[in-house]
């Protein structure tokens, strides 16, 4: 591998951090999002779903339909993990902080770790299970420091939202011939029809606002663009440096929410911070020191 092929793959990943950061700023400018997600989560799930295939068919041609002969359990159960992520998102970003929900994603490689070590038997170096007991005593911190009913919840969703990207990425590991936009698309697939099925039990309208539309759409678009860059950096990383470059999106979207210039001001409590920097120190941790190379995706 080349140092200048590495360099751009850096450049590459970091960008698609970053556009997945803007990810809690789209919510943040929803109106009541908390009324509506599964208005939300129908858009982007359709979005999610169009946009990669459209991808496909550029990339590959008539014969991307190919992939979806390919389904097998590992791809539904991938695409199940991932449809309970997006879901969990919202769910956790309109009940709590910005910086708990992303902060909570953040813990997804230590997840995948011991989902990996279940399923897969993958052996868990010292190193890992450092790492692990660190983001532990993190999340733990922020938990029983959210005394508010809601941010509990909130709290609880994010970890719901790591726990269904690690299982989608350990299906990815499970099979090594699932492709892996066929399986995020059918998560995009999955999202839209089971918000749409919620949609009818709770008789509620599709359509909200065509602002509401139009963000859920752009979330789903920045999703979609950042996995793309995403699959073409990651090909010259190994995966400790990828797990690195990930807390672009999450400092990222803390930021984001922040920035007075951009009306939200959201300042993260005290509380947040600490555990929240002994989670990043988790992370920090584990890609310094870990070698081995693993698929690792960050959609949310």
């Amino acid at each position: 591998m080349t140092k200048n092929k590495t360099n751009s793959a850096i450049l590459i990943v970091l960008f698609a951090g970053i556009l997945w950061s803007f990810g809690a700023l789209v919510v943040r400018y929803i109106e009541d999002a908390r009324s509506i997600p599964w208005q939300y989560l129908f858009f982007r799930g359709v979005t999610i779903f169009v946009i990669l295939n459209i991808y496909l068919f550029f990339k590959e041609g008539k014969s991307f339909v190919n992939n979806y002969k390919k389904i097998d359990l590992s791809v539904i159960i991938g695409g199940l993990g991932f449809a309970t992520a997006f879901m969990g998102f919202i769910w956790s970003i309109t009940h709590t902080s910005a910086a708990i929900t992303l902060l909570m994603l953040a813990a997804m490689p230590f997840m995948t770790a011991i989902l990996g070590y279940i399923f897969l038997k993958e052996k868990v170096s010292f190193t890992t299970l450092t790492a692990i007991i660190l983001a532990a005593a993190g999340i733990i911190f922020m938990a029983f420091s959210s005394s508010q009913i809601g941010t509990l919840f909130g709290l609880l969703a994010g970890l719901l939202s790591a726990l269904g990207f690690s299982v989608g990425s350990v299906s990815l590991r499970w099979n090594k011939r699932t492709p892996t936009f066929t399986t995020v698309s059918l998560a995009g697939l999955f999202c839209a029809i089971i918000s749409f099925v919620m949609i009818i039990i709770n008789d509620a309208n599709v359509f909200t606002t065509f602002r509401n539309s139009s963000l859920s759409a752009l979330h789903g678009t920045l999703v979609c663009s950042g996995l793309i860059l995403y699959s073409i950096g990651s090909k010259n990383l190994p995966a400790a440096d990828l797990t690195l470059l990930s807390l672009t999106e999450v400092l990222g979207g803390i930021f984001w929410v922040w920035l007075p210039i951009l009306g939200i001001n959201e300042i993260p409590t005290t509380n947040t911070i600490i555990g929240g920097f002994i989670l990043t120190f988790a992370i920090l941790f584990y890609s310094l020191n870990t070698k081995r190379n693993r698929r690792f995706i960050g959609l949310n």
